[in-house]
């Protein structure tokens, strides 16, 4: 340990000045306005928007097949895995239809799959259960 005060490590005044103006000197200005939350958005944003099929399309953004309900799933096997230890839970769309009624959504259904059978429990309702990645 040394017993040096801390104003060691801060530049002085001096160099302070010398650091901003070379800082203002080696500035652009900006070449465009930056757009704020009551300008209108450019015509490019809105392309790209209307370009993105799942936008366009008008399904949510993410995996669309999880928000899907049992019944709509055109796959006959199910297959949930979780991202933080790695298992998967596979299950016949017959099953869970016989198990969780036809209109249960299926990020519902894999959520409780996954949560019957972790092993991943810490105690702490935060932190527990599975992580799904539904496939």
């Amino acid at each position: 340990m040394t017993d040096r005060p801390a104003s060691w490590r801060m530049p002085t005044p001096k160099q302070l000045e010398k650091l901003a103006a070379a800082a203002v000197v080696g500035r652009q200005p900006p070449r465009t306005r930056a757009c704020g939350p009551g300008d209108e958005m450019p015509h490019e944003y809105w392309q790209a928007i209307l370009a993105d099929p799942h936008v366009a399309d008008g399904r949510p953004a993410g995996s669309s097949e999880a928000a899907l309900r049992l019944t709509k799933i055109p796959q006959h096997l199910l297959r949930v895995g979780c991202r933080r230890c790695g298992r998967t839970v596979e299950i016949q769309k017959a099953d869970a239809v016989r198990l969780y009624g036809p209109d249960a959504v299926w990020k519902n259904v894999g959520q409780r799959l996954l949560d019957n059978t972790c092993s991943q429990r810490t105690g702490r309702h935060e932190e527990d259960g599975c992580w799904p990645s539904f496939e």
